[in-house]
């Protein structure tokens, strides 16, 4: 009888198997060998597809990002684009996007300890902020809002922008005029916030994101409805 033959190894292959893996064992489990046992191949056929473990960890990153990035998407068709409440947008998309990080508990310290931001986070950020600006919030306060909400409700970076000196950053290279360019064109919003969020060389900041500042209105946040609750007798 003939042998089944086996399907190709590919990228998405070995992503699927890494994501599998990390579900069901936690992200100790992922490495090149194990996966390849999974597929039922010699490790070294893996690095035709995936450089070195790094890149299969960037992979796992982006796949999270983009199941994450669909979800709130549909979250958000399904609400209705003709919504102008700000804070239901908001909340809508943040709400899937935790979804998807309880699916993948491994996920969110997975992806605070890579340097690079992929596009399907920033796409979520986009949306976030287009809502937040669309309501009349101001730039100031929506990037102050960000910062909460990236680390405290969507769980991906501490930090959901790259720092501007010397040019916006894609994969750790410089952007050239040209990529800019595209960037504030596929992301409007945050490029018109740097923009406007950009400080002064005379102002007492530790960088463009001023941390401390941050901090500060993210607990202020807190405290305001801690408030509100225990007035409510909550």
């Amino acid at each position: 009888m003939a042998t089944a033959e086996r399907p190709p190894v590919t990228r998405e292959r070995i992503l699927d198997t890494a994501l599998s893996l990390a579900d069901a064992e936690g992200l100790s489990a992922v490495s090149m060998r194990r996966v390849a046992t999974e597929l039922g191949v010699e490790a070294m056929s893996l690095y035709h597809h995936v450089a070195n473990k790094d890149a299969l960890l960037d992979g796992l990153v982006e796949r999270v990002a983009s199941e994450a990035l669909d979800e709130s998407m549909a979250a958000a068709a399904r609400q209705g684009a003709a919504s102008d409440d700000w804070r239901a947008a908001v909340r809508t998309r943040s709400l899937a996007a935790r979804r998807v990080m309880l699916r993948h508990p491994w996920a969110p310290a997975l992806i605070t300890s890579r340097s690079v931001i992929p596009l399907q986070v920033q796409s979520m950020f986009e949306a976030v902020l287009g809502a937040m600006i669309e309501g009349g919030v101001s730039y100031r306060t929506a990037h102050r809002g960000l910062h909460a909400l990236s680390s405290m409700v969507l769980g991906f970076v501490q930090e959901p922008f790259s720092s501007p000196e010397g040019g916006p950053q894609m994969e750790g290279v410089e952007m050239s005029d040209d990529l800019v360019a595209q960037f504030a064109e596929h992301f409007p919003y945050t490029a018109a916030m740097v923009g406007a969020e950009l400080h002064s060389d005379d102002e007492a900041t530790l960088g463009w994101c001023d941390s401390q500042t941050e901090f500060e209105f993210t607990l202020g946040l807190l405290l305001d409805g801690l408030e509100r609750a225990a007035k409510a007798g909550e």
